[in-house]
């Protein structure tokens, strides 16, 4: 059996045609062994679900047809398949200095209604004041120093493009430290901080989903040390590592079973 996508003609004839559910997937290399491992693969295919790598070197067109797809142009030209999730909304998430924008524009009381329990209705969700360094590492103090940030500073590369270089994160704790730093750059105030309430997490990631269009998606909040209502979201990642996460396979196959059965719930009746 080849594992990667690729399906089986033995396996395929066990399910009927109107069972099977086909994602097309373009992923790196260290993507797809962290997340298609071999236990979400076979219990994919036990519900009818088949993982099937696209070719970057042959048309979109002529592969397929695929019930569930990342792909930009192939959404246009075919609406009737389910996106997950549209790159024009991925690509928001690629900049530190544009990632949390929603969440600062962001009132949860006025989200479908209050909070979802009273202890929550006076939280407070917002992100950590930051500043974007493009270029010229010397001038940091100075522009530091004119913005008002405070000492620690934790310093993120502006651009998230999947490599470990764009996760990895250095703490400023002096202006010696700050004109080590290279740019391009994200300088956000150090908050100490504590864990936020599950509910208040639950109804950010929902609105969130909402603003964003997204669906693959993490976010890394804290509560300010100190507080009960005050938090802070740090970090939005796309794609995070789901394989780390316990029975994430079975999370996953029901999630695209869902996407389906919600897909045809919407189609109009014949």
């Amino acid at each position: 059996m080849r594992l990667n996508g690729e399906i089986e003609e033995e396996e395929e004839e066990k399910k009927p045609q109107s069972q099977k559910l086909v994602v097309g997937y373009a992923l790196t290399s260290k993507k797809k062994k962290s997340f298609l491992q071999p236990k979400l693969l076979c219990l994919a295919r036990n519900k009818g679900i088949f993982f099937v790598a696209i070719d970057l070197n042959r048309p979109l067109s002529e592969q397929g047809p695929f019930d569930v797809v990342l792909h930009k142009d192939y959404r246009q030209k075919n609406p009737e398949v389910t996106v997950l999730d549209p790159p024009d909304a991925i690509e928001h998430l690629h900049n530190r200095q544009s990632m949390l924008q929603d969440v600062a524009d962001l009132n949860l009381s006025d989200c479908h209604g209050n909070l979802l329990t009273s202890v929550l209705l006076n939280c407070k969700v917002g992100v950590p004041r930051q500043l974007v360094i493009v270029k010229d590492p010397s001038s940091i103090p100075y522009e530091v120093t004119k913005a008002g940030l405070k000492l620690p500073l934790v310093a993120k590369p502006l651009v998230v493009d999947g490599s470990a270089k764009s996760h990895e994160l250095f703490l400023a704790y002096d202006q010696f430290s700050l004109a080590e730093l290279e740019p391009p750059l994200v300088l956000q105030e150090f908050v100490n901080h504590e864990h936020p309430p599950r509910p208040l997490l639950e109804k950010l990631a929902k609105e969130l989903r909402r603003r964003l269009g997204l669906r693959l998606f993490n976010i890394d909040m804290i509560r300010e040390h100190g507080t009960q209502d005050v938090f802070y979201v740090i970090d939005i990642n796309y794609f995070p590592g789901y394989g780390k996460m316990p029975d994430y396979e079975h999370i996953f196959t029901d999630f695209l079973l869902s996407l389906m059965q919600s897909k045809h719930k919407k189609k109009p009746a014949t």
